[in-house]
């Protein structure tokens, strides 16, 4: 008797090859993967002295921030360059920079 085994596919992307969207003036975010159970994964560039348009309300679920480079402010304090940031599901903040960050965000449940 044999056993097969399937090993999913690895999926990559690079981020200069991802589509730009512009959220908001000087904020632009760029799509890496998009799972089945609608987690996914992105890169966000900030301008320097950008600001998220209203409140960023993490829903359904958490969000996961790494700031890759630059300084990432949540509203309430600095987070330099090598930063993790847990955003629990509900929590909201408002995303904004004075020198310009790139981060990566991860979204568990989407």
């Amino acid at each position: 008797m044999t056993t097969e085994q399937s090993i999913a596919a690895y999926v990559w992307s690079s981020v200069q090859d991802a589509p730009v969207h512009e959220l908001f003036p000087g904020i632009r975010l760029r799509p890496l993967w998009k799972g089945d159970n609608g987690a996914a994964a992105y890169v966000l560039e900030m301008d320097a002295n950008s600001r998220w348009e209203g409140i960023d309300v993490h829903d359904p679920g958490p969000e996961e921030v790494f700031v890759v480079s630059g300084t990432f402010n949540d509203g309430d304090r600095d987070y330099p360059a090598g930063s993790f940031i847990h955003a629990p599901a509900g929590s909201s903040h408002v995303p904004q920079t004075t020198t310009g960050c790139t981060l990566f965000l991860f979204y568990p449940e989407g």
